[in-house]
């Protein structure tokens, strides 16, 4: 799963800064980053914190929504509450078919870009952070669907966005061991030179199977892990720049 992440300023921007674009930089920075929780070197998504997301509307210019998808036919705020902690990820192999994403997977899909995400390692009954990151660490794109809600009593709208997840790859095999979840799971990254397709319309059955094709597992070769300081109870230290950095845990042999 994905339920924790890594997001600076220069990965949000990244989209912009690779198109060279220093006009929309600008706007992205004095416009938008204010309205973020950025910059966010650890956050939970159960926090709810809002970034950037890129969508299929508006791929070039990005906008600042909350994580956890609310879908349009989510009747009131109090109901909005108890449903976005299940749509932090969407499962990817049934996006399409699930009443909470199926929607967003046809017309609403995004792109999250993050410096790196956390996951959990067990290991005799504890357990142990991992950060991962692409071996060159630079910025991750991450799958995402988005949804537009609006509440029906104050007539307020929000965006609101999931982290597609996929089977896990070989690395995410020895870090995410779960118990209580069936095989390893990953946030599922794009492909540089596959990220625009995630974004492109669905109209008929190939372009939905064009989208379902780009739902796999990310190289394992391409990323690297290391153990970090705790990111829940007593010893975590909350959103500070060394909440990244290697910690060594002697019992841990990995």
């Amino acid at each position: 799963m994905c339920y924790d992440i890594k997001a600076s300023y220069e990965a949000q921007l990244n989209r912009a800064k690779r198109k060279g674009d220093l006009i929309a930089v600008e706007e992205i920075m004095e416009q938008l980053i204010p309205f973020t929780d950025l910059p966010l070197h650890h956050v939970s998504g159960f926090s709810h914190p809002e970034l950037l997301i890129y969508t299929d509307d508006s791929p070039e210019f990005p906008i600042v929504a909350t994580w956890g998808l609310v879908p349009q036919w989510v009747k009131d705020e109090e109901q909005m509450k108890k449903f976005w902690n299940n749509t932090l990820n969407a499962r990817g192999e049934t996006i399409f078919e699930k009443p909470s994403f199926r929607q967003s997977a046809k017309s609403n899909r995004c792109i999250i870009y993050i410096d790196g995400f956390y996951e959990h390692h067990h290991f005799n009954k504890k357990t142990y952070p991992f950060f991962i990151q692409r071996k060159d660490e630079k910025p991750i794109a991450l799958a995402g669907l988005w949804s537009e809600w609006e509440n029906p009593e104050t007539k307020g709208k929000m965006n609101t966005f999931s982290i597609v997840t996929t089977e896990g790859n070989s690395l995410m095999d020895k870090i995410h061991n779960n118990p209580k979840i069936k095989g390893p799971r990953m946030p599922l990254i794009l492909l540089d030179q596959l990220e625009d397709q995630w974004l492109n319309p669905v109209e008929d059955d190939l372009d939905k199977k064009k989208i379902q094709e780009l739902i796999r597992s990310y190289p394992e070769d391409e990323l690297k892990a290391h153990t970090v300081s705790k990111l829940r109870g007593k010893e975590y230290i909350g959103n500070k720049k060394e909440i990244s950095d290697k910690v060594e845990y002697a019992e841990l042999k990995f």
